[in-house]
């Protein structure tokens, strides 16, 4: 079987961070966030990458790890059906489609399974949530079939607490309902059309824990999960720490000196801490510099940024980002697109 893994994003929502790594190679709990979906599969699949934004990390990453993965290009963004399109040419049966910001507790091997089982043409996972006024939810029969989606409803209204948990395993006839070369959304175009059509449309639930490492917020949750998960309450690379670390990690190369407190939090590679500071719910990325006594929370600072003595950014409902270099070239300034309906 192929596992098609959708990575051909910006990741604007977790700018400035994706201005110098595509989204699916940062780092949770020091290894890339695609390589728990590529753990997750069975034996013997092959793996698909749909990529567009800087897919040479995603080449490099893969040489490095000796995993074999095609990258299947993208000329520009196509949305979520556009992309599975234009990898057509790798798919010769049932396959899947993976979300490469999705991390969760899935059981793909059941999942396929519960696909075979029913005999459908598309099974998609399906996630409970308790604000249903916040998402798609879906309309799900007793036997697992889904009769439509509904977007945000009142929460007495609500068919269920379910939502698109952004895994679908899908026949090759899928391929016929997409326009090729367009941005195509699999889940406001393809799926209501499929179930109109009748075809045999199933929800498979499951239960763990489900993220979408798409904002600053859940990426920090997604790695205090993995954390407990692990049984573990901070991960430390090759780095020397003398400070306090709680529900953080800390990669490799770094200094984290004395009298700091680093809390809810991620520090990519090759950064420096210096005495006293203290961050709370903050994003690091590569080759910081922050300095003595420096406070922050809620602070997300881009690829090699330095944050001076005495300096304090405290927030405690908004966030705030720190970039002063020029965007890269062909990043755009807003999203493309729309996220996956859930």
């Amino acid at each position: 079987m192929q596992a098609i893994i959708l990575a051909g994003g910006f990741g604007t929502r977790l700018a400035p961070l994706t201005y110098t790594k595509a989204k699916p190679i940062l780092p949770l709990l020091n290894k890339p966030m695609i390589s728990y979906l590529i753990e997750a599969l069975p034996q013997n699949f092959e793996v698909i990458v749909a990529a567009n934004y800087r897919n040479e990390q995603l080449k490099e990453y893969f040489k490095e790890m000796g995993i074999k993965a095609i990258i299947s290009k993208e000329p520009k963004p196509l949305g979520t059906a556009g992309a599975v399109k234009n990898a057509e040419k790798y798919i010769n049966d049932t396959f899947l489609v993976l979300n490469s910001d999705i991390i969760s507790s899935l059981n793909i091997r059941k999942f396929i399974q519960y696909h075979v089982k029913k005999k459908a043409m598309v099974t998609i996972s399906l996630w409970p949530v308790k604000n249903v006024e916040e998402y798609g939810v879906v309309d799900l029969q007793s036997d697992g079939r889904i009769r439509k989606f509904v977007e945000k409803p009142p929460r007495h209204e609500a068919p269920s607490n379910l939502i698109n948990a952004g895994a679908y395993c899908l026949e090759t006839e899928v391929l016929d309902y997409i326009e090729p070369n367009r941005f195509v959304s699999m889940e406001m175009e393809i799926f209501p059309k499929i179930i109109e059509d009748g075809k045999p449309f199933y929800g498979y639930t499951f239960d763990g824990y489900w993220i979408d490492v798409g904002r600053y917020s859940s990426y920090i949750e997604a790695s205090k999960i993995l954390l407990k998960k692990r049984g573990i309450k901070y991960l430390v690379g090759d780095s020397k720490v003398e400070g306090i670390l709680k529900e953080s990690t800390v990669g490799n190369n770094c200094i984290i000196e004395k009298n700091v407190i680093v809390k809810s939090s991620i520090i990519y590679d090759k950064c420096i801490i210096g005495e006293n500071a203290y961050l709370e719910n903050c994003i690091v990325a590569d080759n910081c510099r922050i300095g003595k006594n420096a406070k922050l929370k809620n602070v997300v600072i881009g690829e090699g940024e330095k944050i001076g003595d005495n300096v304090v950014i405290e927030n405690d409902e908004t966030w705030e980002t720190i970039w002063n270099k020029p965007l890269p070239e062909g990043y755009p300034d807003k999203q493309i697109g729309n996220p996956i309906k859930r």
